[in-house]
């Protein structure tokens, strides 16, 4: 997961992702960034993964700043926020059968 990630993108055409799109939150770690995609897939909430990782710098960044982040329309940021606190809070699995 270098670089952009998209999730899922609704109506967005490519054109109007990056002007759309908030960013949500700053995701520590490669597992939960994958955790939360899963759960956001699963909720069709349309969503894009940005990873803080460069080759060149061979992940130092992701050191400093955390694994990424993640970023939504404006209507689904409280949503992922809410989804990502639970996800913090306790394990994935009850969180997944919470649905």
């Amino acid at each position: 997961m270098h670089g952009f990630k998209k999730g899922v993108l609704g109506d967005w055409g490519p054109g109007k992702i990056m002007e759309n799109y908030k960013k949500a939150a700053t995701l520590d770690n490669h597992f939960e960034a994958q955790l939360l995609e899963s759960i956001l897939r699963e909720r069709n909430v349309p969503h894009l993964m940005r990873s803080y990782h460069d080759t060149a710098f061979d992940g130092l960044f992701q050191t400093q700043k955390g694994w990424g982040y993640v970023s939504a329309p404006q209507g689904y940021l409280d949503e992922i926020m809410e989804i990502l606190s639970d996800l913090r809070q306790s394990d994935a699995s009850s969180i997944v059968e919470s649905e």
